[in-house]
């Protein structure tokens, strides 16, 4: 693939060394990217990080200092300190941490690097859940009842009268459903009210919160956008996000199974287009509730994923070096079409019965290596898995002709991966990929609550 600094543009940008700013699958995921890209990479870590896998592939390692994340992976003058120590000329914010940031976005254009990513505004504009829903209904976008911020509970009990119940209160800000909480009935919407202010407030420096129409049992529908700085977007179709505990994701495919093709390509290239309509930049998703033939916009990331690689598998466009090659000016990659079908479970260490996270050394940490199979982990044997941050272990992608071969792959992948040290949640995601109601595609996002719920046994494997 081309270099960043060869592609057609009115102002290239030349990236020849990339500082990233985070750690674990997603640092790793992206020194891969700029090697294969001929590009210098430089990865952070903390004490903790200081022996995962990729310290030793990227061209430069640097030590932070502090172990917690906001002494560390969040600290934006030591990261952009290292950025001017190493001489990197851009730098890359992977997912979660700093990715969505729009201050940290312009602190790093202003210190004379690119960022890679959308522009600032856009970050901040998409940041906002409320005001994404504002602009993208705005742009012909369908959205499901909703309200403006909720600034008071005389106003709470106006909207949730129009709207209807059951309704859920939700953080404008943040992601991964922190703070969400369903009402049933009004006189326990001040409470509702009151804990998802609460969480929004320590989790997102932000209180403002919404009322939007809770969907019972909806499918999560996701449309993958890349745009360039010419004013040209594109979609990559769709991944299928339904099976989540505790609103956040789990298992992950493409593309999704039971639902009418033409419906979801329309909303895809609906989505492209206000997309370019905007003049929105780099890398976005479009996430959606689906329930009974309608759709509902949710909110946008302004990132990558964790889930990309399913895109990847189907359709043959690296995301991640597409980011890069956005971000120095290049233009949109050739379409492409969809091959085949792709699933991705997240391995994570947590229990697999109560998901409580799991803490530890990996004594043994083997992967497994299989036809049809990738796994992208930031951990390798002897490594510890520590309190400060994200569960998640590894993700395994599995990719087939058909469904039922992906599936069949994932299920052998999970049963070939040997961990001791630390309690993961394998057990739970093969008891998912066997259910028959997920095996016929019949899935929604309380399907795993409704598993665990059932009081059967999830024996640890």
């Amino acid at each position: 693939m081309t270099q960043p600094e060869q592609q057609t543009s009115s102002q290239p940008r030349a990236i020849r060394k990339i500082l990233i700013a985070n750690r674990g699958a997603i640092a790793r995921r992206i020194v891969r990217a700029c090697n294969e890209l001929g590009l210098e990479s430089v990865v952070v870590h903390t004490s903790v990080d200081a022996h995962a896998p990729y310290i030793d592939e990227a061209s430069e390692a640097h030590a932070l200092r502090g172990l917690r994340p906001a002494d560390s992976y969040l600290d934006q003058e030591q990261l952009l300190g290292i950025a001017r120590t190493s001489g990197a000329d851009a730098v890359h914010p992977g997912y979660g941490f700093l990715s969505e940031n729009a201050g940290f976005a312009q602190k790093v254009i202003d210190a004379g690097l690119t960022f890679i990513g959308p522009d600032p505004v856009w970050l901040e504009r998409m940041g906002d859940k409320v005001n994404a829903r504002r602009i993208m209904a705005e742009q012909g976008m369908p959205v499901f009842d909703g309200s403006d911020f909720i600034t008071d509970l005389a106003t709470a009990h106006e909207v949730a009268q129009t709207i209807g119940f059951p309704l859920v209160v939700k953080p404008s800000g943040g992601g991964g459903g922190m703070g969400m909480q369903v009402v049933e009935q009004m006189d326990a919407l001040e409470s509702a009210l009151t804990q998802a202010q609460a969480v929004a407030a320590a989790a997102f420096g932000s209180s403002d919160v919404y009322l939007e129409r809770w969907i019972a049992r909806p499918r999560h529908i996701e449309y993958q956008i890349l745009a360039d700085e010419h004013g040209n977007a594109m979609h990559l179709y769709e991944r299928e996000c339904s099976i989540q505990r505790r609103h956040q994701k789990l298992i992950e495919e493409s593309p999704a199974p039971g639902i009418d093709a033409s419906l979801l390509r329309e909303q895809a290239e609906r989505g492209a287009e206000i997309c370019a309509r905007l003049g929105y930049n780099n890398v976005g998703t479009l996430e959606t509730l689906y329930s009974d033939g309608s759709s509902g916009f949710l909110e946008m990331n302004t990132r990558i994923q964790v889930e990309h690689g399913v895109t990847e598998e189907v359709t043959g466009v690296d995301l991640v070096q597409q980011q890069i090659l956005l971000a120095a000016g290049g233009r949109l990659p050739e379409p492409a079409e969809l091959s085949g079908h792709a699933i991705e479970v997240r391995l994570y260490a947590e229990d697999s019965q109560t998901l409580m996270p799991s803490t530890g050394v990996l004594r043994i940490f083997q992967p497994p290596q299989l036809f049809g199979v990738r796994v992208e982990t930031g951990y390798q044997q002897g490594q510890e898995v520590s309190p400060y941050y994200d569960a998640l272990l590894a993700k395994i992608i599995a990719k087939g002709r058909t469904r039922e071969q992906a599936i069949g792959r994932a299920v052998v992948a999970l049963q070939a991966f040997t961990i001791q040290g630390v309690q993961t949640n394998a057990a739970l995601l093969l008891r998912v990929l066997r259910d028959t109601a997920f095996l016929r595609g019949d899935i929604d996002t309380g399907m795993v609550a409704r598993i665990l719920r059932s009081g059967q046994r999830i024996p640890a494997l």
